[in-house]
């Protein structure tokens, strides 16, 4: 087994000193004692994958996310999540199952602990960053087409009709935002209409946008951080289209996602009325899960707005 020296620990130990902004940030989303469990965690798997020149991504997501080098796996990307969480659990399934076809390579896990090693795409350029539109639309096409595996134990991953159904039941209980329990209850009826004609049961990504499509250095786009969870492909193209929405509801907005929806309808194969019903659905599920994760009551007359547009995008 490769072995530390004193010199290396010490410079290791010096790329560990997160900033006390960064300190505050991780204890303020996840708890001190998760902050507690990343700094022994840290220790633990530096020395089971002999890890080192840590870089911190603060983005106090799901996980904590490093990069740094692997003496076993060469250029990883480390994770540290909550080990209660089922998204841990389901996306090491999802790319294990994948097996580096588009996405990227898993190396190990601990998922008993939350702690997942993977491939790091480099120079990890996402696909936001493209300037054309058609190139992006392109892009996610050639990704998306023959892309969706049967998975081989369905049972593990949630299904995009339980994902619609819990969140419409708890924006039931929410008694200070019922505009948008109404939006939330019209496309749970879209996704049920939905599903019964489109009832391919393969496994998606769940999140499947700009910033989860990172270029590779072989000039080629891996997709990261997939969520794992089974459903038909269609509901696989909104979430794509629901990042081209940009700031700001505008007319203008209105022309190019209807310009999006013919591309996606050609090269997709997928009928123009069926991407825009997965689009409602897809943006009324997003908004109520900004209300979810704590967006306050003068937040939600934005939020209205955007799930309305999506609405209005049913009838073109």
């Amino acid at each position: 087994m490769y072995c530390l020296n004193f010199l290396e620990w010490e410079e290791l130990k010096l790329s560990y000193n997160f900033k006390q902004e960064e300190i505050e940030n991780i204890i303020k989303h996840f708890g001190k004692e998760f902050y507690e469990k990343v700094l022994r965690d840290i220790e633990v798997y530096t020395e089971k994958w002999s890890l080192t020149s840590f870089q911190f991504i603060p983005s106090y997501s799901a996980n904590i996310v490093f990069t740094c080098h692997s003496e076993t796996f060469g250029n990883v990307v480390l994770k540290i999540g909550n080990p209660n969480a089922r998204e841990v659990f389901t996306e090491f399934n999802t790319l294990i199952e994948y097996d580096g076809r588009r996405f990227c390579t898993v190396f190990d896990a601990d998922i008993e602990n939350g702690v997942i090693v993977e491939e790091w795409i480099k120079p990890g350029i996402p696909l936001r960053n493209e300037n054309s539109l058609e190139k992006r639309l392109f892009v996610f096409s050639s990704l998306y087409n023959d892309l969706h595996i049967t998975p081989a134990k369905s049972e593990i991953y949630p299904t995009y009709m339980e994902w619609v159904d819990k969140i419409t039941a708890y924006m039931s209980q929410q008694k200070d935002c019922t505009e948008l329990y109404v939006y939330m209850r019209h496309a749970q009826e879209i996704c049920h209409s939905l599903s019964s004609v489109y009832s391919q049961k393969m496994l998606l990504h769940g999140d499947f946008h700009h910033d989860n499509i990172l270029l590779g250095k072989d000039g080629k786009y891996k997709i990261i951080d997939p969520k794992g969870v089974v459903g038909d492909p269609i509901f696989d193209v909104p979430r794509f289209i629901l990042n081209e929405f940009g700031d700001d509801i505008t007319p203008e907005l209105h022309e190019k996602i209807n310009g999006i929806i013919t591309f996606f309808e050609k090269s997709l194969d997928i009928p123009n009325d069926i991407i825009r019903k997965c689009l409602f659905v897809e943006t009324a599920m997003g908004i109520c899960w900004c209300v979810e994760d704590g967006s306050t009551p003068d937040e939600y007359p934005s939020l209205v707005k955007t799930v309305a547009f999506a609405e209005a995008m049913l009838n073109h």
